[in-house]
């Protein structure tokens, strides 16, 4: 018996429970919940009114605080010395909710109690009063699982509840809520937590645990929490267990598998080059190294979304894209066009949502990586109508003037113009190279730019076609004017990477660089031919009268008593047929005429 004693008072103790930095630190405040004080300043202004619901509605994404919203609102309703904005969080009934314990609070799992039988006990257990605090409060999390005849079984307690009962529903997919149960909720929406406001907490949370955390590390932690502040602890919690000392950012990239800034300035830049050798080269690097390929499309996205929002004009303060890149960033939406990176944006989304459920993810990158870096030259649904209608084809098909299989028969636009030799660029005998670019040799010029372009780049050409006549403007300067109504073309004419090959074109000619400047003008085309003068409008009854004097009508008179009713006014009275006496085709489809009398002229 004593040696019995001696081994249990020699065996180890149980070790202390960890607890995981989430729930560690869970908002125990309003003031607490970061990213959501719309939420936190409305229902604190129904306790201070004593204007509370019987039931509410949280709805958001993971993890942004709709749970501990709800037990910061029991707590505030069963406080010792409340109901009060700031409980105070040492009574017994907030300790108690705060642990999940409370008798009065219940936790309800929408998901594993979502039977008619299960909301049958709720409404039994409604009619009882709280045991010890003020209200009976249910909070049922991801309310949306419930099914549609437990839904309907609660209808009428969610209606008219007793006074002691309040409802706390929480759920990620407000839509498969029945309208029914909205509206007889107070719907409150989460937020997405901003990447700043995370990078925040994430400090904070780093300094009181007395560790030491890089902040472009706890940046990549943000980013990758996409909104969800739960999220971000959770994966804060996992990199601090996966080694000691610093956290750093290399430690980082290697946990989750993501590739470093630098990596995807790289890629990035490659594919908008139009390197696509270089681009797959990269990838099977990257991927030998054991590259995750669905958090690399992430970071791409994240990319060109922050290249479009510099074309657009806007800014990157709440772009989670690294500060010392952004100089780059800005160089590299100089050199594209606007409509190419919403095209890059679609064919990297497009590219994320197959490789869902897909054994070839890498072979899908991929594809998408030289898709985009043969999409050098882009025109919108809009600049195609326009092109259309003014009857310029975009495409860089062969002209129809070329001959099939003869590269030898050129078409008419890339044949030598007015004794320009394109091939050797010569000009009046001369070779271009060695002239310079004046008034005289102006047109020349612009003509061989034009036809070096339609074959290298048919987009720019089909939008140089709609310009008026180029004019020189100083030395080895040339501006290039479009009419406001080439809007479209002006636009893409004005872009750097257009600007940059019709410089490189002049240079190829000239031998010298020059200066090229797009305007746009107003007032009338000059290009544009004048319309024809409007036909002199001929009167309702001289049209009638020189009508009634055709053979083929006189004779409908004379046989049916035909009057005319009605005649267009392109009607041409001197188109007949005076041999056979008869109307032609055309006569009979500009006129209505039948039986009755004739009431007016018109």
């Amino acid at each position: 018996m004593a040696k019995s004693k001696a081994a249990a008072a020699s065996s180890p103790s149980p070790p202390a429970e960890y607890t995981v930095v989430a729930r560690r630190y869970r908002p125990q405040q309003f003031a607490e919940l970061i990213g959501q004080e719309h939420v936190a300043q409305a229902l604190v202004n129904a306790l201070q009114s004593d204007r509370v619901a019987h039931a509410y509605l949280f709805t958001g994404a993971r993890g942004v605080g709709k749970t501990s919203a709800a037990r910061i609102l029991a707590k505030a309703l069963n406080c010792e010395k409340g109901p009060t904005p700031t409980p105070c969080g040492q009574c017994n009934s907030c300790q108690a909710i705060a642990e999940g314990q409370d008798v009065d609070v219940q936790e309800i799992d929408g998901a594993s109690n979502n039977k008619v039988d299960d909301i049958r006990d709720l409404r039994q257990n409604v009619g009882f009063r709280p045991t010890r605090g003020r209200y009976k409060i249910y909070i049922i999390d991801e309310v949306h699982m419930l099914s549609a005849g437990a839904f309907n079984a609660l209808l009428k307690t969610l209606e008219e509840p007793p006074p002691h009962v309040k409802f706390i529903f929480a759920t990620t997919e407000v839509q498969k809520l029945p309208i029914t149960i909205l509206s007889r909720c107070q719907r409150f929406d989460f937020a997405h937590v901003g990447p700043k406001k995370i990078f925040e907490q994430l400090q904070s949370i780093v300094a009181r645990e007395g560790l030491e955390a890089d902040d472009e590390a706890l940046r990549l932690i943000a980013r990758r929490a996409a909104g969800s502040m739960r999220d971000s602890q959770s994966l804060l919690d996992q990199l601090l267990a996966s080694g000691e000392g610093k956290l750093t950012a290399g430690r980082v990239h290697a946990v989750l598998g993501t590739a470093g800034d630098d990596r995807v300035l790289e890629l990035a830049q490659a594919i908008l080059a139009h390197d696509a050798q270089a681009g797959l080269n990269l990838l099977a690097v990257w991927i030998d190294r054991g590259l995750q390929v669905g958090e690399l499309v992430d970071q791409l996205i994240e990319y060109w979304r922050a290249l479009m929002l510099l074309k657009a004009g806007a800014g990157l303060e709440d772009s989670p894209v690294a500060p010392n890149v952004r100089e780059t960033l800005k160089e590299e939406a100089a050199k594209t066009t606007l409509d190419a990176l919403l095209a890059g944006l679609d064919v990297w989304a497009t590219t994320k949502a197959r490789m869902r459920g897909s054994s070839h993810a890498a072979v899908l990158l991929e594809m998408a990586v030289v898709r985009l870096s043969r999409l050098e030259e882009l025109l919108s649904v809009g600049q195609l109508v326009q092109s259309l209608k003014e009857g310029v084809v975009p495409s860089s098909r062969p002209s129809i003037n070329a001959v099939p299989g003869d590269p030898s028969k050129k078409n008419a636009l890339t044949a030598p113009i007015n004794g320009m030799e394109n091939a050797n660029h010569v000009f009046n005998g001369k070779e271009i190279a060695s002239i310079d670019l004046t008034e005289e040799s102006l047109t020349e010029v612009w003509q061989s730019v034009l036809a070096q372009l339609e074959e290298k780049s048919p987009f720019l050409y089909n939008h140089l076609r709609l310009a008026n006549s180029p004019a020189i403007f100083g030395p080895n300067s040339l501006a290039i004017r479009f009419h406001s109504s080439y809007n479209h073309a002006y636009d893409a004419c004005r872009a750097e990477s257009s600007l940059q090959k019709l410089q490189d074109a002049l240079k190829k000619l000239l031998g010298k660089p020059v200066v090229v400047r797009v305007d746009s003008v107003s007032g009338p085309n000059p290009e544009t031919p004048k319309a024809p003068p409007p036909k002199p409008v001929v009167p309702a009854g001289d049209r009638k009268r020189a009508l009634a004097g055709l053979p083929f009508f006189q004779k409908a008179a004379e046989s049916l008593g035909a009057q005319i009713w009605h005649v267009e006014e392109g009607f041409n009275a001197e188109t007949r047929n005076a041999e056979l006496g008869t109307g032609t085709s055309e006569e009979m489809r500009s006129a209505e005429f039948g039986m009755g009398n004739e009431d007016s002229d018109d």
